[in-house]
């Protein structure tokens, strides 16, 4: 199965089921102004029927409460109103929405080439927040490097082990809306292209 790619920087986002191109994607010039019949990926967003908008939205955070609620605000004027209407619902979701929002994630798998230590301490820290916690580990690797990464989730888990219940839970929703925010901007790029 492949990973969701949840936990992946929204630049190398892999395919995930359900995960849909803004209807009207063209190959235009990147930053160049609209062409007649051609809309930007925030246009074609506005537009799109609120279905599709929804689906588009699941794949940037697994959650239909906040999908809908994204979608229902339509028209954006522009991509900092639509990220912080995306903030806002993510703020606002109740409990058990970000429980299954959680429950859809998952960590990046480790490059074939690592050590065998890398993937068994990977696995048990893994192992060890899911089983204090009752949920996957999420943590946003936006703007790391790949070389990074491994580390930086390796630390993120032993520091949140230490963490409260109810803390963690915010600093694991906080996360997922970081998540939520990368992706939401990188399939709106990705539909300018």
């Amino acid at each position: 199965m492949t990973p969701r790619g949840p936990t992946l920087p929204a630049h190398r986002l892999p395919p995930l089921p359900g995960r849909v191109a803004l209807p009207g994607q063209s190959r235009g010039t990147p930053g160049a102004p609209d062409t007649p019949g051609v809309l930007s990926g925030l246009k074609r967003f506005n537009v799109m029927p609120p279905e599709d908008a929804e689906r588009a939205l699941l794949a940037c955070l697994h959650s239909p409460r906040w999908a809908v609620r994204v979608a229902a605000h339509r028209p954006y004027p522009d991509l900092e109103s639509l990220l912080a209407a995306a903030d806002e619902a993510a703020y606002d979701l109740p409990r058990a929405d970000r429980a299954e929002a959680l429950a859809a994630e998952s960590l990046p798998g480790l490059p074939a080439d690592a050590y065998s230590a890398a993937h068994t301490a990977l696995n048990a820290a893994k192992a060890a927040y899911g089983s204090r916690f009752g949920h996957p580990f999420v943590i946003c690797l936006d703007g790391l490097k790949p070389d990074e990464a491994l580390d930086h989730v390796l630390e993120g888990i032993r520091s949140r082990l230490a963490n409260d219940p109810e803390e963690e839970h915010l600093v694991a929703a906080e996360e997922l809306r970081r998540l939520a925010r990368g992706r939401l901007a990188a399939l709106l790029a990705d539909a300018d292209r």
